[in-house]
């Protein structure tokens, strides 16, 4: 079958995108940070486990959702997930009403992550089967739409609201969570798998693979297929040098805006609070769209030297970067430092699903690749959470020893990385999955 003229592919894409941007913004927590503390007397141990438990359960529902994304379909899929996301935000709303933290981390982290666990997995499996003549293009654009989301939020939503309420954190909860809900619902009523046997209409000489004309497997196939994969030494490599690098990253990516202005409190006393939010907002928009590039520039690194070579190279890098970290106290060298940080955090997210392919075959990629991401849970509980307790009984040694712990856990996953195989090269690997 052939595309037709309504297929409206592109338009999809763009849905898909869209709808990526919206869930990303989880990447902006460390906004709110410092505002909550204030506002209700809560340590950074306390608050940021709100962010914690958002990944942790986003990482554990993509993981259960990409098993049963096949046998659901991506617009069920995706609504649902709309739904769980929007309605984090308006029990986190309703939580800080009551100044309840554990109704709190129910709604924004429970719920909230799990909406966003099963909104992450879809677009991108789905978008995929729409573009087998330009996967990479399409998925790129979807992917970096979740990395860019932080931008969104850090200069667009949380000041304009901020703004509009007079600094009233429960009616901006809520409003996020009407404006969540109306494009994250459009977004997912787009999405819908092409028919079977569906291919694009080919240009003069250009060639695309043949849709695949395999029936989906059940739930409970497609993880009998991956089981013996997924309890190798080889995956549980893979697995552990994913958690170091997210571990990593993701420990500054939820205290970034406070340790940005903790920086400029000792370089420039002067500064007003709103100024120092101003320039925290300013760097979490800049390292969000290092993020969101990362998972292009990586994933087209990995096409021409590897996919383990590739997150070797990260490791390293960041390796330098942490040590360099460790020893600076400027706040634009910091800003730069924590671009490249990003980069690698995000490439690791841009590199994985071909690696994973690669590795361990296709036919077995949505389950294992669901399945590594419950690396992203574990890590976005112990990277903000040993942050937070450094933060609290260490304040002022706090940005020092946590670049410490990142150096420590690049390393790790650095030393992971030489244990397993290369065969994810791109000279090894079918002319087809290197330019996925």
């Amino acid at each position: 079958m052939s595309e037709t003229k309504g297929s409206g592919r592109w338009y999809m894409a763009a849905m898909a995108t869209l709808l990526m941007v919206c869930l990303g913004t989880v990447y902006a927590w460390s906004y709110f940070q410092t505002p909550i503390m204030k506002e209700f007397g809560w340590n950074n141990t306390q608050v940021s486990l709100i962010f914690s438990f958002a990944i942790f359960f986003l990482g554990v529902s993509a993981a259960i959702g990409g098993v049963w994304l096949p046998k659901i379909g991506p617009r069920k899929m995706a609504l649902a997930g709309s739904v769980l996301f929007s309605l984090g935000y308006a029990i986190a709303s309703f939580a800080l009403s009551l100044k309840s933290l554990p109704l709190l981390y129910i709604g924004y982290g429970v719920i909230g992550g799990t909406g966003l666990g099963l909104g992450y997995v879809t677009p991108v499996a789905t978008i995929a089967k729409w573009f087998p003549d330009k996967k990479g293009l399409a998925t790129g654009m979807v992917i970096m739409g979740f990395g860019l989301g932080a931008l969104v939020m850090s200069k667009i939503l949380a000041p304009t609201l901020l703004g509009w309420t007079g600094g009233n954190l429960v009616t901006v909860f809520l409003a996020l969570a009407g404006f969540f809900f109306v494009l994250t619902i459009l977004s997912s009523l787009a999405l819908k798998n092409p028919p079977a046997g569906w291919t694009p209409t080919a240009k003069k000489g250009q060639k695309h693979a043949p849709a695949s004309s395999a029936p989906p497997m059940s739930p409970g196939e497609a993880y009998r297929n991956a089981s013996k994969d997924i309890f190798s030494k080889k995956f549980a490599f893979v697995w552990i040098m994913f958690f170091c690098n997210i571990t990593a990253g993701i420990a500054i990516v939820g205290f970034q805006s406070p340790m940005f202005q903790d920086l400029w409190k000792k370089t420039n006393s002067a500064l007003s609070p709103e100024a120092l939010a101003a320039l925290g907002a300013t760097l979490i928009a800049i390292t969000s769209l290092f993020n969101g590039f990362g998972r292009f520039f990586w994933g087209a690194v990995s096409d021409r030297a590897g996919r383990i070579k590739t997150f070797r190279i990260m490791l390293g890098s960041e390796l330098v970067i942490f040590a360099v970290l460790i020893l600076t106290g400027n706040p634009w060298i910091f800003a730069i430092l924590l671009c490249w940080i990003l980069m690698c955090y995000g490439g690791g997210f841009g590199t994985m699903p071909a690696t994973i392919s690669e590795l361990f075959g296709q036919g077995k990629m949505t389950v294992m690749y669901g399945v590594v991401l419950t690396a992203w849970a574990f890590g976005g509980v112990v990277g903000p959470q040993i942050t937070a307790f450094i933060k609290d009984k260490m304040p002022g040694n706090a940005s020092t020893l946590s670049f410490i712990v990142g150096a420590a856990f690049v390393a790790i996953g650095f030393i992971v990385s030489l244990l397993i195989p290369s065969a994810g090269a791109a000279a090894k690997a079918p002319p087809s999955a290197s330019k996925r």
